[in-house]
């Protein structure tokens, strides 16, 4: 690993593919695929902004994202 590994800003690449996500056309399909593509875009969407939101550590080697399922009322 690399001594210049930043782990916020590969948070920071997360977030950013959330948005791409958010922000991506639907393709010319109908029907089946259609449903298969949005269900993909919002799993991929959900994924990216949980780890766009985590907090990392980098001890000893070992990158620890930690993210907070919790609702906001918690």
């Amino acid at each position: 690993m690399s001594e210049t590994f930043d782990p916020q800003e590969v948070i920071a690449r997360f977030a950013e593919r959330a948005q791409a996500v958010r922000k991506r056309n639907l393709p010319a399909v109908g029907g089946e695929e259609r449903r298969h593509f949005i269900r993909q875009a919002e799993l991929d969407f959900m994924d990216y902004a949980m780890i766009g939101d985590s907090e990392a550590t980098l001890v000893d080697g070992i990158l620890t994202l930690r993210i907070d399922l919790r609702s906001s009322g918690e």
